[in-house]
């Protein structure tokens, strides 16, 4: 059993069971087909064609007399949870103050694995809980080098390990690799007292969209499920055999009008992650924490950084912890950090943990690859909610594990965990959540469960997408690993683009395979702000922030003719979602680098003669012929003309507005040198103005196009 295009989830529980958990298409494997019933039985279909609006579902919630579960949360866990009861047949409500997986699941190094990183702590500390026993078997290919010889046995005896506990289900074996041929694979590999490499796979996925693929499928199952939807207090009887006081549902708020309601239930779940603590003291003001947050950073640089579909994991970094540097969505992501922080519903990526991983990075890359800071193309930092060890003296050395508690007033409360097991511990938490208020149900079914996208999907969907729409095979590859079977309703959405080819999908921006479509359908997913756009719905955000900044307008624009966003909404929304992209995805650095440079460092040599400065006045000036002290679009456009280039005006108004600092629409020669000075320090790699503007310096008779498309252009 596995799903192309899928992920797989193969863990033992602790009786030895094999459990498989199919979710929904969302990354590249080789073949698809579905052919396991669970042991309890058959499972039930979806059966919602339409997915309730918002409102409808809002509206569910306040006219159900009693729920049986009410999930606060809707990250993976919370997610897993409304799925796993909604599917025993317990009448199912969820709601979440933000949007789903704003939080810590869109947050991970987007792995699912049984946890190499704590591998040796269970080897060393004898602590075998923190072996987990879970393998999945998507093919994300991870080197780890090895610098010294002793090194090679103890990792690959400890890999193989990781091999023995997936058993039978073990994807492909680990191998060990000469150091040619590991060069030959990870050419960017640094050469000197290189050793060998091993090989294992660990899997991979979008952790944003399985998120609300989960949800979505308890919604079509019949759970009431609602994002923007804050708790405000618990409510709580006088139980009458007992006469001790019981929660029995919560005082909810729609944050997005204001409008307060009461969702009664026999049992309310927190699944709140880092916020755990925050519900558990509304049920009891004298319960201590029992989470621990610590912040992981992770940064997105160009895929040129590794090859395709290979991985390199740094066992011991400088200062003991694990850096992972993987291929995800054509980018290259590297984390993570693991630092005590406090809990916040806005984390913000610290330069201090960037520049650490770009120089964990440099110390296993070649001295021929230039890892830049300029190259960031975005950061970003999520809080992981790790349950407290009183013994512990850091967050790095906590384990991951998770706890299920059950209050004297009978809130059910899931914390800690990962990613790798949320469908086994949801069905622990609705054990347990069954057992302490007697729902009845059965038991779990979400073994074999198809989630959403999943039933209609092919390995050659994207063929007919191409072929029936007229899509890009780049766009429609994406829509099929994205959507799976849901990608033709996506397709149908798209607009005609008065082009040869493709004949229908208008791209958000060119460099990334998002469509205009996938906004409209964002919001029939549930998007209620152009920020669930740019970071969930789609991941551009994530992926490269000045993209996504590019995007915003046109994202704000469709959404606003379908919500019926008034001109002071949209421009709220476009504000609060730049405000995102500087705070939480790092667009700020690239704003400090460059204002933080208020003078251009030299080599001596070239401050005795200053070549340079002299050099980028001069080419400014060739520019600004009128001595006014800063550039247009129509100075540039002028001097592009000499040179036989054309570029459309919009790619020009965003060539400038790279650089325009004090969005003022042009470019002042201070911070053209500022732009010059971060170049050359590698703080702003491949800036477009700079290319622009160097290429028409040396040539004034080239005929041929400037090439300005963005192929680093970082944070």
């Amino acid at each position: 059993l596995f799903l192309s295009f899928s992920l797989n989830i193969f863990l033992f529980t602790g009786g030895g069971r094999l459990d498989i958990y199919v979710t929904v298409p969302v990354l590249h494997v080789v073949q698809a087909r579905l052919a396991y019933v669970a042991a309890e039985g058959e499972l039930k279909q979806p059966f919602k064609d339409e997915l309730p609006t918002r409102q409808a579902q809002l509206s569910t919630l306040q006219d159900t007399e009693e729920f049986d579960v009410l999930v606060v949360g809707g990250g993976a866990t919370g997610s897993g949870c409304a799925l796993d009861a909604v599917t025993r047949n317990l009448k199912t409500a969820l709601v979440e103050r933000n949007d789903f997986s704003s939080g810590t699941s869109s947050r991970s190094t987007k792995l699912i694995h049984g946890g190499v990183r704590y591998l040796q702590k269970a080897i060393m500390k004898l602590d075998y809980e923190q072996v987990n026993a879970q393998l999945v078997t998507e093919r994300c290919c991870t080197v780890l080098s090895v610098y010294r010889w002793w090194q090679l046995p103890y990792y690959w005896a400890g890999i193989k390990m990781y091999d023995l506990v997936a058993g039978g289900q073990c994807l492909k074996s680990s191998y060990v690799l000469s150091k040619n041929k590991a060069l030959e694979l990870f050419p960017m590999l640094k050469k000197d007292k290189l050793v060998g490499a091993i090989v294992y796979y660990d899997g991979q996925h979008n952790d944003a969209r399985m998120n609300l693929a989960i949800a979505l499928t308890a919604a079509r199952h019949g759970a009431a499920i609602a994002n923007y939807t804050e708790v405000v207090h618990l409510l709580k009887k006088t139980d009458a055999g007992t006469g001790k006081e019981k929660v029995c549902g919560a005082r909810c708020r729609d944050v997005i009008t204001g409008n307060e309601f009461d969702v009664r239930a026999k049992c309310v779940i927190n699944a709140t992650g880092p916020f755990t603590d925050s519900l558990r003291k509304m049920d009891d003001g004298k319960n201590t924490n029992i989470c621990q947050p610590s912040a992981g950073v992770h940064i997105v640089i160009p895929g040129y950084y590794s090859p395709d579909n290979m991985g390199l994991l740094d066992p011991a970094t400088s200062d003991g912890r694990v850096i992972f540097f993987l291929p995800w969505e054509k980018m290259t992501i590297a984390g993570t950090t693991d630092t005590p922080t406090d809990i916040t519903a806005h984390p913000i990526p610290r330069e201090e943990d960037i520049n650490f991983i770009l120089n964990e990075v440099r110390n296993y890359l070649s001295p021929d690859v230039e890892v830049r800071r300029g190259d960031v193309l975005a950061a970003w930092s999520g809080i992981r909610p790790l349950v407290t060890d009183p013994n512990s003296k850091d967050t790095q050395s906590i384990c991951r594990n998770h706890i299920v508690n059950v209050s004297d007033s009978g809130l059910v409360t899931i914390a800690g965990g990962k990613w790798t097991t949320y469908r086994s511990m949801a069905e622990e938490t609705l054990d347990a959540a069954v057992a302490a208020h007697r729902l009845g149900g059965g038991p779990s079914k979400t073994v074999g469960l198809v989630l959403e996208g999943g039933q209609d999907w092919s390995p050659t969907l994207y063929i007919r997408l191409v072929q029936d729409y007229g899509l890009e095979n780049e766009v429609a590859q994406h829509l099929a690993a994205t959507y799976g079977g849901k990608a033709f309703d996506v397709a149908k959405m798209a607009r005609v683009t008065g082009k040869r080819w493709p004949i229908v999908g208008n791209r958000l921006v060119s460099e990334f395979p998002y469509i205009e479509s996938e906004v409209r359908y964002a919001v029939k997913e549930y998007a209620c702000t152009a920020i669930d756009v740019i970071a969930r719905r789609t991941r551009l955000g994530f992926l490269n922030v000045q993209a996504a900044d590019e995007a915003l307008p046109r994202i704000v624009d469709i959404m606003g003719k379908m919500l019926d966003w008034s001109d002071k909404k949209r421009t709220e929304e476009l504000e609060a979602a730049k405000k995102f992209l500087y705070l939480e995805m790092g667009y700020r650095s690239r704003s400090e680098q460059l204002t933080g440079t208020t003078e251009i460092t030299l080599d001596t040599q070239e401050v005795a003669n200053s070549v340079l400065i002299d050099r980028y006045t001069n080419r400014f000036h060739k520019f600004d012929k009128d001595s006014k002290g800063f550039i247009t679009t129509v100075d540039v456009q002028r001097v592009l003309q000499n040179i036989s280039v054309q570029i459309d005006e919009n790619a020009l108004h965003e060539i400038l507005n790279e650089v325009d600092l004090n969005k003022n629409g042009q470019v002042e020669l201070n911070e053209f040198l500022q732009l010059m000075s971060a170049v050359k320090k590698g703080q702003v790699s491949d800036s477009r103005l700079a290319i622009l503007m160097k290429t028409a310096e040396e040539s004034l008779d080239l005929r041929g196009p400037v090439t300005v498309d963005r192929s680093g252009g970082g944070v």
